[in-house]
């Protein structure tokens, strides 16, 4: 009786290969050997003789689950002395009262991750049991510890691989990012210098010519009688327009080179990736100049709505957090213009006088939370850390698509993305979410409704 065997386990040679973070128990080998509470010892140790890697024996009564009992159980009240002659021939009830353990049940959809946490809690004379599985109502199986232990170390292996492919991917992003900031800066600087010559001469130009067209004026006083030649000449180049329209092409230069000095000074002040420093700054500057930046996807489409509050500087890296404003209101312009498309198809189908009103728009709001009895946010765990005297908080909002809730689980995850092929890396949000928590030491909060719109919240905290 008892049989041993020397090749390997079954579940050695079924543990699946293709095991992820996600995997569950139904992906493992499970047990299945049933035996009525009432029958005797003997059909158990038939169970366990012809199958040597059995690692239990579920225990039924009239069909209903009672308990288990395990091979290493088994096997320590058969050696004791006349244990063969007290439990072979009696039902198998008697000797589950001498054996009755720790008997923890999970759901087949169970993570294996959170599985081995579960049967680790277990006191250290159970620790090594197998666990029953629920697959449904009425039906059980039995897993062993040394396959859910197996599964989860080639998760654990899975898992170091992703963390440093993920480690990796942030490094060059970040290693992109700090190049395009430095490339950018260099291309800003660039800009900066003709810009700057441009808007300071602009004025002594309008000064120089309005000083000749006076000295012109004044020639015309002196000599009222205009010779043939000079009238012709005034025709031909219109003089009378030319003096009319010179100072709007003079204040139209003025404006531009404004405008011009602006997107150099935004692009300078966002380029800073590398920062090593934190730094006071001005994050209604930082939002405007990401704003300028993405005013050629914006064009007027889109209303952008500010309700600014009264911030002071915050010490930060303000290259990095132009890159979380960035990346947010990027993707709210992208689900801005996804719903429009949507508008548009479903404008096709129906009659005009259907069709939904609907304005695309973007809201940003800034406020401060003061004062240490104040300092949580609403909905917001209280913090313990007495250096912080409050919180900055910015919220970007729009009224798109909305994200549904299995999404909003995972929005953060690196390489995580709903976007098309080629369109989305998966990096935004996750780089985003690891400057505002990790560099910063803040919060970064989702809360959308499908359909309806979406709103990200920054929180920084304010140092004492």
């Amino acid at each position: 009786m008892f049989v041993t065997s020397h090749s390997a386990p079954p579940f050695l040679e079924k543990l699946p290969s293709n095991l992820t973070l996600e995997s569950t128990l139904q992906e493992l080998h499970l047990h299945d050997r049933q035996i009525e509470i009432d029958h005797p010892g003997r059909e158990a140790a038939k169970l366990f003789d012809a199958n040597p890697f059995l690692p239990g024996i579920i225990l039924l009564e009239q069909g209903q689950l009672v308990g288990m009992i395990s091979r290493r159980r088994f096997l320590e009240q058969m050696s004791r002395p006349y244990g063969l002659d007290l439990f072979l021939n009696r039902p198998l009830r008697i000797l589950y009262q001498f054996v009755s353990t720790e008997f923890p049940v999970l759901a087949s959809d169970t993570l294996i991750v959170d599985a081995v946490r579960e049967a680790l809690k277990r006191s250290p004379e159970h620790l090594y049991e197998p666990i029953a599985v629920q697959l449904d109502a009425q039906t059980y199986r039995l897993l062993d510890l040394h396959q859910l232990l197996m599964a989860q170390s080639q998760i654990h292996e899975l898992a170091k691989q992703l963390l440093n492919e993920q480690a990796q991917a942030q490094m060059i992003q970040a290693e992109k990012m700090a190049s395009l900031g430095r490339m950018v800066a260099g291309v800003a600087h660039e800009i900066f210098n003709p810009v700057n010559f441009i808007w300071g001469n602009v004025s002594h130009l309008s000064n120089h010519i309005q000083s000749l067209v006076k000295l012109l004026s004044a020639y015309e006083s002196k000599i009222p009688a205009s010779s043939y030649e000079i009238r012709k000449l005034k025709e031909e180049i219109e003089l009378d327009f030319v003096l009319e329209d010179l100072p709007q092409i003079l204040n139209s230069m003025k404006l531009g080179s404004e405008r011009l000095k602006m997107i150099a000074g935004g692009l300078r002040n966002f380029s800073h990736m590398d920062e090593t420093q934190l730094q006071p700054a001005d994050l209604h500057q930082c939002i405007d100049n990401t704003l300028l930046i993405l005013n050629n996807r914006i064009k007027g489409e889109i209303d952008i709505v500010k309700s600014y509050g009264d911030l002071p500087l915050v010490n930060c890296y303000s290259g990095q957090l132009s890159q979380v404003f960035m990346n947010l209101i990027s993707n709210a312009i992208d689900t801005l213009f996804e719903k429009k498309a949507q508008q548009n198809s479903a404008f096709r189908q129906v009659q005009r006088e259907e069709a939904i009103a609907w304005q695309p728009q973007i809201e940003i709001t800034t406020e401060v939370y003061l004062a240490i009895a104040q300092t949580t946010p609403p909905g917001q765990e209280k913090s313990s850390d007495s250096a912080y005297s409050g919180w900055v908080a910015v919220r970007i909002a729009d009224n798109g698509c909305g994200i549904p809730d299995d999404i909003q689980k995972r929005i953060f995850e690196t390489f995580f993305t709903t976007k098309p092929v080629g369109k989305g890396t998966g990096l935004g949000l996750a780089i985003s979410y690891s400057i505002v928590t990790e560099k910063h030491h803040g919060k970064l909060n989702l809360k959308s409704q499908l359909g309806i719109g979406s709103e990200f919240e920054i929180l920084l905290p304010l140092l004492s």
